[in-house]
C-alpha cells in the first residue's frame, strides 16, 4: 500500500476534487468523523467546509493547515468498502488524526480502488499536529496494515494513488482528459508562475498559453489549454479555460494558486528540501542524462526549456514528494539554465524550433489579415515556452470580459484554418 501525503491550505480544492469523482460516479464517501453528511448521501462541499471550519479556532492562521492523504492498495488487492473504511480510520488514528474532523472517500477512477482522506492539522486548542517524520510514521503504519489485512506489499511499480494519466491526443474526449489532469494538479501542486504551471502540465501532454489582445478597444487576457502529441506539438482543438470553470483561468490561478503558493513556500521550507535532493544528484552526476535519471529516482522531474536557436534558457524542477514546482534559479545559481548548460554538454542546446514557430505564426496570423478582423491577438512569448509547445492564437474567453463590455460578435466561419479553431 502506497500512502501519499500533501499538506497545504486549499480545503475547498481538496473537497471539490473528491466531489467531482462522486458526481462522475467514480467515487463515494465511506466514512466521516466530526463532519455531517445527510442521510441521502448528498455531498455538499460548502456544508462540509463549514464543519471543518467550525473545528478550527478563529484566531488560528496557518498556510499548512489542511492535509490530503491518498492510500493506494495494490491493484490485485480485493478489499470491501467496510475494510477500506477500517483501513482509513486506523491509518488516521495512528497518524495522530483520530480526534480530527476528516472525510474518507473511495475512488475508482483508475485501475484500482483507493482512498482519499481530507482532514485538518489544527486541533481544537489551536495547536498544529506535527508533520515531522510523516514519511517514516506513514510507512510503518502501511506496513502494519498490509500484514493485518493480508494485502500485497508495496513495490516501486505500484505508483501513486492519484497518479494521473497523460492526455492521449488521438482520443476524442480531449476536454474530459484535460479536465481530469488540470483540476487535481491545480489543487495539489504549488507553483508561482505560469511558466512553472506550464512545465507541470507538460508532463501530462498538455500545453497552456496566455492570450492577450484588443477587441474594438476592449483588452482581454485569458488562457487556452491544448493537447500535445508525442513530439510536443499541439494536437486537436484548443480549449478555453472557461470550459473548465473560472478556477482554471489566468485570474483565478494568479490570485488563488500562484499567490498562495508563493506565501506557503516562504514559510514551509519546501524549497530547501528540494534543493538538498537536487544538490546530491548534481554532485554525483557526470552527464545531464545521469542527473535527470537520478532525480527521477528521487521523485523529481526535470523540465528544460529551449528558445529559438535551441539555446537552453529555463530549468524547472517538479518535486512530487512535496508537490512543488520550482525554477532552477530559485534554488540557486548552480541550478540555473546557464550553470547546467555549462556543466552538461547534453543540456547546452536543444533542437531548434525557429522554423516551426515561424511557420505556425505565419499560418495563424494570415487568416486574421485576410478576413480583416478588427481583433488583434498575441499569444506567444518566447521567454517561457517548453520544448514543443506551439503558438496559440485564439479569441478571448467569455468569462474574462467585464459584464459591461460588449462581447465580440461572432463571424461567419468561411473556412476552417489553423489558429481560429474555437
Amino acid at each position: 500500500m502506497v500512502a501519499d501525503i500533501h499538506i497545504g491550505n486549499n480545503l475547498y480544492g481538496a473537497l471539490a476534487y473528491n466531489q467531482e469523482k462522486i458526481d462522475a460516479g467514480l467515487g463515494k464517501i465511506l466514512e466521516t468523523n466530526r463532519v455531517f453528511v445527510p442521510a441521502d448521501g448528498q455531498f455538499s462541499v460548502r456544508d462540509c467546509m463549514h464543519d471543518f471550519e467550525r473545528a478550527i479556532p478563529p484566531q488560528v492562521t496557518t498556510t499548512r493547515g489542511i492535509i490530503h492523504i491518498s492510500l493506494n492498495p495494490h491493484p490485485e488487492d480485493k478489499i470491501s468498502d467496510e475494510q477500506l473504511s477500517d483501513i482509513g480510520r486506523e491509518y488516521m488514528e495512528r497518524l495522530g488524526f483520530g480526534g480530527q474532523p476528516y472525510m474518507i472517500f473511495k475512488h475508482e477512477d483508475i485501475d484500482r480502488r483507493h482512498l482519499h482522506i481530507v482532514s485538518t492539522r489544527v486541533r481544537s486548542d489551536g495547536t498544529l499536529i506535527s508533520d515531522k517524520k510523516n514519511y517514516e510514521k506513514s510507512k510503518k503504519i502501511t506496513d502494519d496494515l498490509e500484514q493485518k489485512y493480508g494485502l500485497h506489499p508495496k513495490d516501486k511499480k505500484q505508483g501513486e494513488a492519484w497518479q494521473l494519466s497523460p492526455v492521449d491526443a488521438s482520443r476524442s474526449d480531449l476536454k474530459k482528459q484535460v479536465a481530469n489532469v488540470i483540476k487535481p494538479l491545480a489543487a495539489m501542486y504549488q507553483f508561482k508562475s505560469l511558466g512553472e504551471y506550464r512545465a507541470l502540465l507538460s508532463l501530462y501532454n498538455i500545453g497552456v498559453e496566455k492570450v492577450e489582445g484588443d477587441n474594438q478597444g476592449h483588452k482581454y487576457t485569458g488562457l487556452v489549454y491544448s493537447a500535445l502529441d508525442s513530439d510536443g506539438n499541439r494536437a486537436g482543438k484548443p480549449l478555453k479555460s472557461s470550459l473548465f470553470g473560472k478556477s482554471y483561468g489566468i485570474e483565478a490561478l494568479e490570485q488563488q494558486s500562484m499567490k498562495k503558493s508563493a506565501e506557503e513556500l516562504k514559510v514551509g521550507g519546501q524549497a530547501a528540501k528540494t534543493k538538498e535532493l537536487v544538490s546530491a544528484s548534481l554532485a554525483g552526476s557526470r552527464t545531464g542524462g545521469e542527473f535527470r535519471a537520478d532525480l527521477q529516482g528521487k521523485g523529481i522531474d526535470l523540465i528544460l526549456r529551449y528558445g529559438n536557436g535551441g539555446r537552453l534558457f529555463g530549468v524547472t524542477f517538479i518535486d512530487h514528494n512535496s508537490r512543488t514546482v520550482l525554477n532552477g534559479s530559485v534554488l540557486g545559481k548552480e541550478f540555473s539554465a546557464n550553470a547546467l548548460g555549462t556543466r552538461f554538454a547534453d543540456f547546452a542546446t536543444g533542437e531548434s524550433q525557429q522554423s516551426i514557430l515561424s511557420v505556425l505564426a505565419k499560418e495563424a496570423l494570415l487568416p486574421l489579415q485576410e478576413d480583416k478582423q478588427p481583433t488583434t491577438v498575441k499569444g506567444y512569448s518566447g521567454y517561457d515556452l517548453p520544448v514543443g509547445n506551439l503558438l496559440s492564437v485564439l479569441t478571448p474567453e467569455p468569462d474574462q470580459h467585464d459584464a459591461n463590455e460588449p462581447m465580440p460578435k461572432k463571424r461567419k466561419k468561411k473556412k476552417r484554418r489553423y489558429g481560429r479553431q474555437v
